[in-house]
């Protein structure tokens, strides 16, 4: 099945839905996420997991990969922590193999590499070698988490690019589309304007750049 919403979405880019965000009034600009590589590109609802420090003895890291359809954002909250990765190469290889749209974690991932070499779009703060098995286990799967001070529930959308992730609710989701769709419009009205010869400051005033981004009254 589409997902018309999902589609929508990726013709957007996050600075436009950042702003749309802001426009709305919903917080969702995950902060600190950032792409291991600026040519990822990656759009679809999430599906969520909680970490924990582990505890003794300690439990799983999790197996849940099998289970996560194609299409899907996995998303991954570790509390920030930079000291312990939750991703590595097993499953980037078979997330990429079976679809998914891409992994967004609120702290590290290692083996960079090969999903730079399968083009796998990872976000997460950074990267490092140190395993988390012993040291974090999972709490839960498929409930409201943390990223990037965001909160993001399971089915929530879920866009990233160059210049990282932003999430929007569902309840929220076509009002920030249409708000992002309206701006992407003007601003492609002003550069239109300004290639045809008119001053910036003149197409940004016939455009009304100053009060795309500004918040609507409730």
């Amino acid at each position: 099945m589409t997902d018309e919403n999902v589609a929508r979405a990726a013709k957007l880019d996050t600075a436009t839905l950042s702003d749309a965000l802001d426009r709305v009034g919903v917080a969702g600009q995950c902060y600190k996420i950032k792409p291991r590589s600026t040519s990822s590109r990656m759009t679809g609802r999430a599906w969520t997991l909680l970490y924990g420090p582990a505890g003794n003895p300690p439990g799983t890291v999790g197996d849940y990969i099998d289970d996560i359809e194609p299409g899907t954002v996995i998303v991954l909250a570790n509390g920030g922590r930079d000291d312990v990765t939750v991703w590595g190469d097993i499953l980037t290889e078979v997330a990429h193999k079976k679809g998914i749209a891409g992994t967004v974690i609120d702290g590290i991932n290692r083996d960079v590499a090969l999903a730079l070499e399968l083009g796998y779009p990872i976000y997460s703060r950074d990267n490092w070698m140190r395993t988390g098995k012993d040291r974090v286990q999972v709490e839960a799967t498929q409930v409201p988490v943390s990223i990037g001070n965001v909160r993001v529930a399971p089915g929530d959308l879920v866009r990233g690019d160059a210049d990282g992730v932003v999430a929007i609710p569902r309840d929220a989701e076509d009002k920030v589309l249409a708000a992002a769709e309206q701006i992407q419009q003007a601003e492609d009205a002003i550069r239109a304007s300004v290639r045809a010869g008119m001053s910036l400051r003149e197409a940004r005033e016939m455009h009304r750049y100053h009060q795309l981004q500004t918040r609507e009254e409730s």
